[in-house]
């Protein structure tokens, strides 16, 4: 048999060489979030408040008011027990319909719960509502064209801004500071990958306009536009209504008090949705004590916030909260033997009167992974129960301590009723 020409020979050699190595080579990683198909993102069914209304339209059980836009806005908000008191204007161009969106024409936010609702006059409303396992699922309705309501559909379009990689992939929600030049384009971005009540006041606002905050008020980058002037930028404040018409709106707000209960709601859907996602890729079979003891660290990220433990606090008396928006938050206020509620406001120093979130009814918590959940159970119980509380919680008193404990047993089903044992 012939020999091989000395240069095919060397190439052989090397091939062969990285062949055997190959074995020890690090198996690429498994694909997080929506990418990794353990958690059926695409495939299961879901369980979200829209798709139950989407099924009753489809089978004549539910209608919504084609007479008008604004009309078949307001049918969908009531179907989707969304209040409209929760408008929240933002003008930046930080959404899919950002060809429509500008300073003249802002794009209006409602929200529970558990569901949100955009409105772009002349454009399309999406929702955003969350089911318990997968998270945000997305939905965008056809243009309102007055022949009927407008068909709608669950989307992927959303997916670049909505499962980034510095969040795992999970499906999440975002709030950005995004101060926008006179056409909605961005200019200046602030506190980016970042959301929750311990985000600072003075970083927040960009691109939104803001109504009823009172004069102790932190400054904030809301209601600003950022103008040229001989090349330089020039921050200019604009007034709400000043360069649009707040009648082609339902209501003539973008409260402050449902801009700081949203960024709240927002910081622990995708903290929760992270950990469960993450707790589920985890824990196949039997758990490793590597495994568990991820998820016990996870669940300290997520009772840290559900506590409130690295809240911004609020200067007193700046924040008097709209009216209507108070009494359609606190209509859903579940209330222990003893009359107190999670949903309770302070707006003194701190959002909430008692400092544990109202979220753990919300159906992100009720779908967390089983062994996530316990972990957050055992911790929460434990921080509640010791007197002292360790040194990240003992800024909650014993008397405040007590209370949410009660709540929390008498209105939460499966929290336990004795003392957890702990791992």
């Amino acid at each position: 048999m012939p020999l091989l020409p000395v240069s095919f020979r060397f190439l052989l050699s090397v091939l062969l060489a990285f062949a055997a190595l190959w074995p020890a080579l690090p198996a690429a990683a498994a694909p997080h979030g929506i990418y990794n198909p353990l958690h059926g993102y695409e495939t299961e069914p879901t369980h979200d408040r829209f798709s139950r209304l989407r099924t009753a339209i489809e089978s004549g059980d539910a209608t919504l008011d084609s007479s008008g836009e604004i009309p078949l806005l307001l049918s969908l908000l009531r179907q989707l027990e969304v209040p409209v008191s929760s408008q929240m204007l933002v003008y930046s161009v930080t959404s899919l319909q950002k060809n429509l969106i500008s300073p003249r024409r802002p794009r209006a936010l409602y929200f529970n719960d558990d569901t949100y609702v955009g409105f772009v006059p002349g454009g399309q409303m999406e929702v955003i509502s969350t089911d318990p396992r997968l998270g945000s699922i997305y939905y965008i309705f056809d243009r309102f064209r007055g022949n009927g309501a407008p068909r709608v559909r669950r989307t992927d379009e959303c997916m670049n801004c909505h499962a980034p990689h510095h969040l795992d992939n999970i499906p999440g929600l975002v709030i950005e500071s995004v101060v926008p030049g006179p056409t909605g384009g961005g200019e200046r971005a602030f506190r980016r990958q970042q959301s929750g009540h311990g985000v600072p006041l003075d970083l927040r606002f960009g691109g939104w306009l803001v109504t009823g905050a009172g004069p102790t008020f932190p400054h904030h980058w809301g209601n600003m536009i950022i103008e040229y002037r001989d090349g330089q930028p020039v921050e200019e404040p604009i007034a709400p209504g000043q360069l649009f018409d707040f009648n082609r709106y339902p209501v003539q707000t973008s409260d402050v008090l449902p801009q700081l209960v949203q960024e709240h709601q927002v910081g622990f859907i995708n903290r929760a949705l992270q950990a469960g996602y993450r707790t589920r890729e985890l824990w196949q079979g039997d758990p490793t004590p590597e495994t568990a003891a991820a998820v016990d660290g996870m669940a300290r990220t997520l009772v840290r916030y559900l506590l409130f433990a690295d809240e911004v606090p609020l200067p007193p008396g700046s924040v008097p909260g709209d009216p209507a928006f108070k009494a359609a938050f606190l209509a859903e206020r579940r209330p222990a033997s003893n009359g107190a509620a999670l949903k309770d406001f302070d707006l003194k120093t701190r959002l909430f009167r008692y400092r544990c979130s109202y979220e753990v009814y919300s159906p992100i918590f009720s779908g967390l992974p089983d062994p996530l959940k316990q972990a957050v159970y055992r911790l929460l119980d434990r921080v509640l129960a010791a007197d002292p509380p360790d040194s990240d919680f003992a800024y909650l008193g014993e008397d405040e301590r007590k209370v949410i404990r009660a709540i929390l047993r008498e209105t939460v089903a499966d929290y336990p009723k004795n003392k957890v044992a702990g791992r």
